[in-house]
């Protein structure tokens, strides 16, 4: 038997921030139909749509 104890992080604590946005119904809508027809959580998508935005953004 393994003896490791299991270590739990507090919330917050892996680099990630809980915050409360508004978005339009249809934008919620879609990203669920996103995270249903690729099996990720709407978290998940939200993130890369998010990262993949910030990558790639021009401010002219």
């Amino acid at each position: 038997m393994n003896d490791s104890p299991l270590i739990i992080k507090k919330r917050g604590e892996d680099g990630t921030k809980i915050i409360s946005i508004r978005i339009r119904q249809e934008i919620l809508e879609e990203l669920d139909k996103i995270a249903k027809e690729s099996n990720y959580s709407r978290n998940e998508i939200i993130n890369l749509i998010l990262e993949y935005g910030i990558e790639h953004i021009q401010i002219m």
